[in-house]
């Protein structure tokens, strides 16, 4: 019997890809339903949902769902979730009807519709409100609105969407240009969660990434890997916001950190294919409650996790973890609340004084000796043509990143803000 955490929602796995007969069949019929073009958010839920990584979701979500979740966390059966999986259409369909998911051409997967619900621009609102307003200095009441729809990615997203929201479960067809483009990276819940227990683990961490590793993300794995059995360094592949490195860069970049800097049986890397919806503490949770389908029970929370802007208090993503039902007494039923748990660690960084990585709990020195790390001043750094300080990142590292900059033939503006700069410290 696996010692490893069970997948979240109570009810194993739950995979909607289709293989074999099975798959051609569907195809086949797919050629004859009315095409729905999708969002590339879409595009990785319905490939999350057909490897597992979503479960227990089978399907997009009805409107009871969509609102509870918003609401209070929680979908109308009381399975924890935290944020909405929804699909958004403006084509004219109906409640029984069957459509295909079609996405550049690709048909990602086949949709029986269970539900039509409209979402006006209130609805749009609320649901931005509930999900993406935090308690960072522009998430005052009487600043969101002002600046959000220009200067945050995910509100942007969720308010052009389209008029209806349309549910039901999906039979998925592809996962795209996943496992070839990203072969022996982007692994499915199986696959991570048979590598865990071909390597004896049973208590795993789990370093999100949306940017190269610097040397406070490689602190925080190996932290992780002093208490835990191993970690899984599990980097976003998916779409990112104009201005952020690229997937395979990335991926050559921790290929190169791991070969030189980590005991490779401690660890594994992969590569998961959502795209980031940059919902702060909300997409913390996310993050946590999809990593329980990998087999992870320890998930990193860091400074500004899935941070953008200064949208959220520096430790909301940690801060959040406290306040939401996700313990076994808060849902009816313990398999459906959330037991991957926050690995809680303080703001890090290199400190001369001290001659190595430290953090604001075990380092006395002020902040003139501190080489404050983030992704966002690496990116500005680079994209800059800057100098990097030294004890940013790895050399070896630094090498990959400086080519890809060189390589561009137009850039974009990287904007600094007070979390990334350091100075909230």
């Amino acid at each position: 019997m696996s010692k490893l955490v069970a997948p979240h929602g109570g009810k194993g796995l739950v995979c909607c890809l289709l293989e074999g007969a099975e798959l051609a069949a569907e195809q086949k019929k797919a050629a004859g339903l009315k095409q729905i073009e999708i969002s590339g958010r879409a595009k990785g839920d319905l490939i999350m949902m057909g490897c597992g990584g979503f479960s227990p979701l089978n399907g997009f979500m009805k409107k009871a769902d969509w609102k509870g979740v918003c609401e209070n966390f929680l979908m109308a059966d009381g399975t924890f979730w935290p944020v909405p999986v929804t699909l958004d259409v403006d084509e004219d369909v109906k409640v029984g009807e069957e459509v295909a998911l079609v996405r550049n051409g690709e048909v990602y997967a086949t949709m029986k519709i269970e539900e039509v619900y409209e979402m006006t621009e209130e609805d749009k609102k609320w649901e931005c409100e509930k999900v993406f307003k935090g308690e960072g200095e522009e998430s005052a009441d009487d600043v969101f609105w002002k600046i959000a729809l220009e200067d945050h990615p995910g509100v942007k997203m969720v308010m052009a969407q389209k008029k209806f929201n349309i549910a039901g479960p999906v039979k998925v067809l592809s996962e795209g240009e996943y496992p070839e483009q990203y072969k022996g990276v982007y692994l499915r819940p199986a696959e991570t969660r048979a590598a865990f227990e071909e390597k004896g683990w049973s208590t795993v961490s789990a370093l999100q990434l949306r940017n190269p590793m610097h040397r406070s993300h490689e602190f925080l794995a190996k932290i992780s890997i002093e208490v835990c059995d191993g970690c899984l360094i599990h980097s976003l592949i998916g779409n990112l916001k104009p201005g952020d490195i690229p997937a395979d860069v990335r991926v050559k970049a921790i290929d190169t950190l791991v070969e030189k800097y980590f005991v490779k049986d401690n660890v594994i890397q992969a590569g998961y294919p959502l795209d980031m919806r940059y919902a702060g503490p909300r997409e913390g949770l996310l993050h946590a409650t999809f990593r329980q389908n990998y087999g992870v029970n320890r998930m990193l929370i860091g400074r500004d996790h899935a941070g953008v802007g200064d949208f959220y208090g520096l430790f909301e993503a940690q801060e959040i973890f406290d306040k939401i039902p996700y313990a076994k007494e808060a849902c009816p039923e313990p398999g459906k609340a959330l037991l991957c748990e926050p690995m809680k660690i303080d703001w890090t960084f290199y400190c001369y004084k001290c001659d190595g990585m430290a953090s604001l709990r075990t380092c006395p020195h002020s902040k003139e000796d501190r080489v404050i790390l983030s992704g966002t001043k690496l990116r500005k750094a680079l994209s800059d043509g800057a100098e990097v300080a030294d004890h940013f990142g790895r050399d070896e590292v630094l090498v990959i990143l400086r080519a890809y900059y060189e390589g561009l033939t137009e850039k974009v503006e990287v904007k600094m803000q007070g979390a990334a700069s350091g100075d909230a410290m």
